[in-house]
C-alpha cells in the first residue's frame, strides 16, 4: 500500500502510449499561452458570476481581502504543483505526484478525491449553466417546459414540500418560487411508472454532451475552443470593470468589514470554489510542447491574472451597491440592473453561459487524463487507458466522464456539492504541498523549476504564533463560541473536530520544522489548505470520508491486486 514509484521509473520507463508522438499516443499541441488560457478558463467561471455575490453579502467589501488570502494559499500550492510538473512532466497531476512522494494508497486516495474536484464539480457547473441558459431563453420569449429544466431530485423534493403546505391548510403564497416551480414540474411531467415522473434538466445534459464531444475529438480543438471562450470572458470582465468604476459610491465601502473577521471567513468556501481549477492544467503535461518550462509559468500566470480580476470585480460590485443587496445568484447582472444599465446586464448573462462552458471544458479535459494515468498503473481496468488512434485522446475515459457528469446533472440538485468539491480539492492541494516536503524538504532538487527554499526552522513557529495572537485579538467572539461548543457535549462540539485536528497539525509541523529545517513555503501551503478545510463543516467531512470509503473498497478489490508496481515488486522477490 505504501510502495512508491521512483522518479526514475516515471521519467525513464513511461508507458508505451505516454510518449506523445507514437501511434495512438497523446499529441503535443499546448504552449504556455494555451495553458494559461486553460487555467483562466477553469478559474473564471461560476465563482465570478455567482458565488462572489453571497461571499460579498456575508463579508462586505472586505471579502476582496479574502480573495487575496485565498490566492496566497493557492499560490503556495501552485508553486508546489509547478515543481512537481517540472520534475514529473506526465499526465496524472496530483495523483502521480502523490505516487512518487507518499506511495500507492495515498495516490489512489488523491485520484479518487480528484473525481470530486473535476467530475462532481462539473455537475454543479452544468446545473448552473442550465439555470443561466433557460433564464436567457425566457428573456427572449422562448418557453421551455419546466419539467425539462429541473432535476428529478429537486422537483420531487419541492413537490412534497408544497403538498405538506397544502395539507397543513396554509396558502400557496407561503411557498417559495422554487417550490412552486418544482411542484409544477412534477405535476406536468409525463408519468413513467409507479408514480415516477420524467423530470430532467435537459440543458445540463446537452451542454455536457457537447463539451464531451469537443474534448473527445482532440486537444487541439479543445484548446481553440478554450482560447476563444477565455477571450470573450476577459472582454466582458474588462467591460464590467471599465463601466462599473463610473458608478462606484465610496460610501458603500464603509464599513469595510461590517460582520468582522467571522463574516469575511464565512465566504471561504464560496471564494475558494472560485479558484478551483488552476491545477487542472497539470493533467495536460503529455500534451504540452515544453511541459517542464510552460506548466509552472502557466499556473502562476493564471493565478495572478485571476486574482487581480477577482479583487477589482469585488471592489467594483461592493462600490456600486451596498453589500447587503448582493446575496443573489447573478451579482454582476444584478448591479447593472440596479443602476439602470439593463443592456449590460444582458451581456453579462450571455457571457456567463460562455464562462461556465469553458469551466466544463477544462474539467472534462482533466478527469479522463487522471483515469488514464491510474489505468496505466494498473489501478483501474486497462480500457480506461485506451487512446483513440485518430483523435489521440483518452477515448473511453472521456466517454465515462461525460456520463458521470451528464446523467447526475440532469437528475440531481447541487446542495452541499460546492463544499464537497472544495474539500476534495483542498485535500489534493494539501497532499501536493506535503509531497514537496517529502521529496525535497530542503530545496536541493535539480528540477527545472523548484519552490524557493526558505528555512522554516524559526519562521514556521513564528508565523503560527502571530496567527494565534491575531485570532485571539480580532476573532474573540469566534474563540468564545468555540469554547462553549466544546463544553456543550458531542452534538455541538463535533462541528469543531476539524479545527482541533488542525491545531494538532500546527503543533506537529512547528516542531518538525524546527527539528528538520523544512522549507517554509510548502509548509505554509500545507497549513493554509488544512485551515481552509476546517471551514467547510463536519457534515462535508463526513460525506468526504464516505466517498473515500467507497474508493478504498474499489482499491482493495481491484487496484491493490492489479497494481503494476506491486506485480513488478512481487516478481522481483521470486
Amino acid at each position: 500500500m505504501f510502495r512508491r514509484k521512483s522518479l526514475n521509473d516515471i521519467l525513464h520507463n513511461p508507458p508505451a502510449d505516454a510518449e506523445g508522438h507514437s501511434h495512438g499516443g497523446l499529441e503535443r499541441h499546448l504552449t504556455v499561452r494555451d495553458l494559461t488560457a486553460l487555467g483562466i478558463a477553469a478559474v473564471i467561471g461560476a465563482g465570478i458570476f455567482s458565488t462572489i455575490g453571497n461571499a460579498s453579502y456575508d463579508g462586505g467589501p472586505a471579502v476582496s481581502l479574502l480573495f487575496v488570502f485565498t490566492a496566497i494559499a493557492c499560490a503556495f500550492s501552485a508553486l508546489c504543483y509547478a515543481q512537481f510538473a517540472a520534475t514529473i512532466p506526465v499526465s496524472g497531476s496530483a495523483y502521480t505526484y502523490a505516487y512518487a512522494s507518499f506511495g500507492e494508497l495515498a495516490a489512489w486516495i488523491i485520484g479518487w478525491a480528484l473525481i470530486m474536484e473535476y467530475a462532481v464539480g462539473n455537475i454543479v457547473v452544468a446545473i448552473s449553466w442550465s439555470d443561466y441558459f433557460t433564464g436567457l431563453l425566457s428573456g427572449m420569449g422562448v418557453t421551455v417546459p419546466v419539467w425539462l429544466t429541473m432535476g428529478m431530485q429537486s422537483a420531487h423534493k419541492y413537490y412534497n414540500e408544497v403538498l405538506e403546505l397544502m395539507q397543513a391548510g396554509k396558502p400557496l403564497a407561503e411557498a417559495s418560487a422554487a417550490q412552486l416551480e418544482g411542484y409544477k414540474a412534477w405535476n406536468t411531467a409525463p408519468e413513467l411508472f409507479g408514480g415516477l415522473r420524467l423530470v430532467i434538466d435537459l440543458p445540463a445534459g446537452l451542454i455536457t454532451l457537447l463539451i464531451t464531444a469537443v474534448v473527445y475529438i482532440g486537444i487541439k480543438e479543445s484548446k481553440n475552443a478554450s482560447n476563444l471562450l477565455v477571450l470573450l470572458k476577459l472582454i466582458v470582465v474588462a467591460t464590467v470593470i471599465g463601466v462599473g468604476v463610473f458608478y462606484i459610491n465610496p460610501d458603500n465601502w464603509s464599513p469595510f468589514a461590517p460582520n468582522g473577521v467571522g463574516g469575511v471567513l464565512k465566504g471561504v468556501s464560496a471564494v475558494f470554489f472560485a479558484y478551483i481549477g488552476f491545477d487542472a492544467i497539470s493533467t495536460t503535461a503529455e500534451e504540452c510542447k515544453n511541459p517542464q518550462r510552460d506548466l509552472p509559468r502557466a499556473m502562476i500566470y493564471a493565478l495572478i491574472i485571476c486574482t487581480v480580476l477577482y479583487v477589482i470585480i469585488t471592489l467594483v460590485l461592493t462600490g456600486m451597491v451596498s453589500y447587503t443587496e448582493l446575496g443573489v445568484g447573478d451579482p454582476l447582472a444584478f448591479v447593472f440592473q440596479k443602476v439602470g444599465l439593463n443592456w449590460l446586464a444582458g451581456v453579462v448573462a450571455v457571457s456567463a453561459i460562455f464562462a461556465m462552458a469553458s469551466v466544463l471544458l477544462v474539467f472534462q479535459i482533466g478527469q479522463p487524463r487522471i483515469w488514464m494515468t491510474m489505468s496505466r498503473d494498473g489501478l483501474l481496468p486497462p480500457v480506461f487507458a485506451k487512446v483513440h488512434p485518430r483523435f489521440h485522446t483518452p477515448s473511453f475515459s472521456t466517454i465515462v466522464t461525460g456520463f458521470f457528469v451528464g446523467v447526475p446533472a440532469m437528475l440531481l440538485n447541487m446542495d452541499l456539492v460546492i463544499d464537497l468539491t472544495s474539500i476534495g480539492t483542498l485535500f489534493a492541494f494539501a497532499l501536493v504541498c506535503g509531497g514537496i516536503l517529502v521529496i525535497d524538504p530542503h530545496g536541493k532538487s535539480d528540477a527545472r523549476f523548484k519552490v524557493p527554499y526558505i528555512d522554516g526552522q524559526y519562521l514556521v513557529p513564528l508565523v503560527l504564533l502571530v496567527g494565534a495572537v491575531l485570532l485571539f485579538v480580532y476573532n474573540a467572539a469566534g474563540i468564545e463560541e468555540f469554547r462553549k461548543a466544546l463544553s456543550s457535549g458531542y452534538e455541538e462540539g463535533r462541528h469543531y473536530i476539524p479545527m482541533l485536528v488542525f491545531f494538532v497539525a500546527c503543533l506537529l509541523l512547528a516542531w518538525y520544522s524546527f527539528r528538520k529545517h523544512l522549507s517554509l513555503l510548502p509548509t505554509l501551503g500545507l497549513l493554509t489548505n488544512l485551515y481552509l478545510m476546517t471551514q467547510l463543516g463536519i457534515n462535508n467531512w463526513l460525506l468526504f470520508f464516505g466517498w473515500l470509503i467507497i474508493g478504498l473498497a474499489l482499491y482493495f478489490n481491484y487496484g491493490f491486486k492489479h497494481s503494476k508496481l506491486g506485480l513488478k515488486k512481487a516478481a522481483a522477490r521470486r
